[in-house]
C-alpha cells in the first residue's frame, strides 16, 4: 500500500480550529466531505463518535487515530491534520495530542485499514518525523516528510 497515494495533498489539513475533541472530529469529517470523500457526511461522523465513546483513540506521543467503518466511504481513505498547540484528546499517556490521523473504512473491509495503520504508524512512531510533521509549513512539507 502506498500512504502517499492515500494521504495526498487533498488529504491534509495544516491547522485545525477546534479546541475540543468533539470539533476536532467534526472539522476532520468536514474537510474530507466538501471535498466529495464522502456519501454521507453525518453517517461518517456517526461511526467515528460512536467509534470514539467506546475508547478514545488518542495514542500517545502527540498522536490521535480517530477512525470509523461506515458505508459513507467505499474504499479506505485517510486524511492527516495537525493543532501544534494540542489538545486534550485522552490519550493513553495522558499529554495534548498535535497529530490526527483519521481513518475511514468500508463496514466490510478489514485488511486496507490495518495494512495502511502499520505503514503510517512508523511514521508516526518516529520522534524526528513527528517533529518534522509538526514544523511543517505546507502541504508539500508534509509530504515530504511521509517520503522519508
Amino acid at each position: 500500500m502506498n500512504v502517499k497515494r492515500i494521504l495526498n495533498e487533498e488529504a491534509i489539513l495544516l491547522n485545525l480550529q477546534g479546541t475540543t475533541k468533539q470539533e476536532i472530529i467534526q472539522e476532520m469529517i468536514d474537510f474530507l466531505a466538501t471535498r466529495n470523500r464522502l456519501k454521507d457526511r453525518d453517517a461518517a461522523l456517526k461511526a467515528v463518535m460512536d467509534r470514539e465513546q467506546k475508547m478514545s483513540t488518542g495514542m500517545q506521543h502527540g498522536v490521535a487515530i480517530p477512525h470509523g467503518k461506515t458505508d459513507s466511504v467505499e474504499k479506505l481513505i485517510a486524511m492527516l491534520a495537525f493543532k501544534r498547540e494540542g489538545i486534550d484528546f485522552g490519550s493513553m499517556d495522558g499529554k495534548p495530542s498535535t497529530i490526527f490521523l483519521m481513518t475511514l473504512s468500508p463496514l466490510n473491509q478489514t485488511g486496507p485499514h490495518i495494512q495502511f495503520l502499520s505503514e503510517i504508524s512508523q511514521v508516526l512512531n518516529d520522534p524526528v518525523h513527528r517533529e518534522a510533521l509538526l514544523a511543517a509549513q505546507s502541504v508539500a512539507d508534509v509530504l515530504r516528510v511521509l517520503s522519508l
